[in-house]
């Protein structure tokens, strides 16, 4: 039931994903670049602010209710936008404000449910469950796009916000339809003392330092890609709105497979060496995206990043939540959370300063190189990480 939820809600964000940044890229102007990346930065700043808190009150309250609440609010926000646009009167800074609240809801719903999912599976099937819950979500970026790419052409993009805040009602019943019930912590002090316990944990497992290092690596030198796909359509191909959604289908089909080769390995030995060599190989192939000039080649090569930009994530996650204890999970994920999702507006943020100045294939190519070279250094100088 989650699973279904998940998706359909999944679809419904990835079309609004697909019309916001057109929306920016037709409300700004000659300042797309610095605006996408400020649009991404807004949305996922309160990760930064906030997820931590996130954690805690994950450890301590009913996970499904804080979950519901999370989707109520994004569902909201949907309709607002989609409001906006259809009455003409939206505003860059509409765009922005909405946002920055998403970002609000999702701080404190992530840690929620990937604390959640946990409790659904054996341990011994955790890795199958995350790369399950991957393979919806990027399901739902070959199909979001695609169905984006229908109703921008037929309705324009309040349809595509509008249908997103719909999505919202599946994953809502699906939760409200789980019977689980919460068990709070044994001994609970002040959320200060909790938040603080979560961070030395961390700090004192060189393992789960690295991979929270990692996370922040990996998000935030590869998520410009992405970012940056719309102004590649439109002023490396010369294409508009098929062009870009042609492009994220092939991310998507991409992350797909990655999320099912990760499904299919299951739990197994050198975990960890295994993300490792799969990041290395997601840096190199980000640069020759960032070098391609040819689209097929380009479509081809944005599916084998897909894939190992799933991989690494995913393989990345179930290191994180078969190290953490269970009365500590929901703290150490949003730890692991903020560092991965951290690392997205920031990483966009400072790519769209640097694309402003020179250009997006030129930021693609120096995040690649630099994010195998991360991956290099912790292959050779990380054992604690490479022997999970």
């Amino acid at each position: 039931m989650l699973w279904l939820g998940a998706l359909t809600s999944s679809i419904g964000t990835w079309m609004q994903k697909v019309a916001q940044n057109w929306l920016v890229l037709s409300l700004a102007g000659t300042s797309s670049a610095l605006y996408l990346g400020l649009d991404s930065f807004l949305g996922d700043l309160p990760i930064l602010a906030l997820t931590l808190i996130g954690g805690v009150v994950a450890d301590r309250h009913d996970r499904r209710h804080l979950l519901i609440g999370s989707q109520v609010i994004q569902m909201l926000s949907a309709f607002t936008l989609a409001a906006l646009v259809a009455t003409g009167s939206v505003r860059i800074w509409h765009v922005l404000a909405l946002s920055a609240v998403t970002g609000c809801a999702q701080a404190f719903g992530g840690p929620a449910y990937q604390s959640l999912l946990p409790t659904l599976v054996q341990p011994t099937h955790l890795p199958n469950a995350v790369a399950l819950n991957s393979i919806q979500f990027n399901l739902a970026r070959v199909l979001g796009p695609l169905v984006a790419g229908a109703a921008l052409a037929a309705f324009g993009s309040a349809a595509c916000f509008g249908l997103n805040g719909l999505s919202f009602l599946a994953v809502i019943a699906a939760l409200a339809s789980l019977t689980l019930r919460h068990v709070s912590p044994a001994h609970r002090t002040g959320m200060r003392d909790e938040l603080r316990g979560g961070l030395l944990f961390v700090r004192r497992k060189p393992a789960l330092l690295g991979l929270v290092a990692l996370a922040f690596t990996t998000t935030f030198l590869g998520t410009p890609l992405l970012t940056f796909l719309p102004l590649v359509a439109e002023r490396v191909f010369g294409g508009g709105v098929r062009t870009y959604t042609l492009l994220m289908t092939c991310a998507g089909c991409g992350a797909v497979a990655g999320a099912v080769a990760v499904a299919w390995l299951g739990r197994t030995a050198r975990m960890g060496w295994m993300m490792l060599c799969v990041q290395i190989a997601y840096g190199l192939l980000v640069c020759l995206f960032g070098l391609s000039q040819t689209f097929w080649l380009s479509a081809g090569l944005l599916v084998l990043t897909g894939a190992a930009m799933v991989m690494t994530t995913a393989l990345l996650l179930s290191l994180v939540q078969l190290t953490a204890p269970v009365d500590m999970r929901g703290r150490v994920v949003s730890i692991y959370m903020v560092a991965l999702r951290g690392g997205l507006p920031l990483g966009s943020l400072a790519a769209g300063l640097v694309a402003g100045r020179w250009s997006a294939p030129t930021v693609m190519v120096t995040n690649g190189l630099l994010l195998a070279a991360v991956g290099m250094l912790f292959l050779m100088a990380g054992p604690r990480v490479r022997a999970l």
